[in-house]
């Protein structure tokens, strides 16, 4: 066998195996869609087993959830959360990852330290110091709250801090000696270079929010300004076993990532694939 007849066969059964995998990370999501437009007496059915609705496909069960809540609403505030953090963990992790991969001050390992350790502690201990900061500050049930623990980030300084690392010194000394200071140093030579670590903590950040329950729950409890993943506990809650409404909400609120993947589908990859992270 010839290098280019193996170089093919090689490639056919690559195709073939990520084919199989896509096939399998989609098999939930076509099953919830199929489960959101059956009867609950064929979701529930074992013997027999259903797989496609048999006594038609009930896409008033969409239409019912979204009179029960008003999915507008938890859309518009799930955004404007992912919308802040994101804008906020960006801003913040820049700066202070700019601070402590290129610049040299007293105290700068031991506050990096700080830093990683609190990668290293649970966040859900945090909850409680947050939530009285965010409740003497009034900002209970609404957005501002939602954001609050979002403003800095410890992984976003880390993958920043470790982004303006790998940049080579030549580019500020030639900055330096053309009369830039520290802060046009960063704003005009720096920074525009670590774009990628910026889309990379952007979609972690964005993934992060989006998955967010604990918080939501504890911090709006008004149906008015809570997210879509608080709004779904509550729904499970509300339709108990009702598998086909609880399957329809589930959809309704996966609608906003499918829609923002597709948009910015070339940056999602770009920037997971630049970080060497994983989802």
């Amino acid at each position: 066998m010839d290098i280019q007849t193996r170089d093919r066969l090689n490639k056919v059964i690559m195709y073939v195996i990520l084919t199989i995998m896509a096939f399998i990370m989609l098999v939930p999501f076509v099953w919830m869609i199929l489960t959101a437009v059956k009867t609950n007496q064929e979701a529930i059915s074992v013997a027999p087993f259903y797989i496609f609705p048999q006594k038609g496909w009930h896409w008033e069960n969409f239409a019912t959830v979204w009179k029960s809540y008003n999915f507008l609403i938890l859309y518009k505030n799930t955004l404007l959360m992912i919308f802040f953090r994101v804008v906020c963990a960006c801003l913040t992790a820049t700066m202070a990852g700019y601070a402590f991969g290129r610049l040299h001050f007293p105290g700068k390992n031991l506050m990096f330290s700080l830093v990683l350790i609190q990668m290293m502690i649970p966040s859900q201990i945090f909850i409680i110091p947050q939530y009285l900061m965010v409740s003497k500050l009034g900002l209970l049930n609404t957005t501002a709250g939602l954001v609050f623990p979002g403003i800095v980030t410890a992984f976003g300084t880390y993958l920043l801090k470790t982004g303006y690392e790998g940049l080579p010194m030549d580019l500020e000394e030639a900055a330096g000696l053309d009369g830039c200071n520290i802060g046009q140093k960063f704003l005009k030579i720096m920074m525009p270079l670590t774009r990628s670590s910026m889309v990379s903590l952007g979609i972690f950040t964005a993934l992060f929010a989006f998955k967010d329950l604990m918080w939501p729950m504890i911090v709006c409890t008004n149906s008015a300004t809570t997210t879509l993943s608080a709004g779904l506990a509550k729904m499970q809650g509300q339709y108990g076993s009702d598998y086909p409404s609880m399957m329809a909400s589930a959809v309704l609120a996966v609608i906003p990532m499918i829609v923002i993947y597709i948009i910015f589908q070339k940056q999602f990859v770009e920037g997971i694939a630049t970080s060497g992270g994983k989802l």
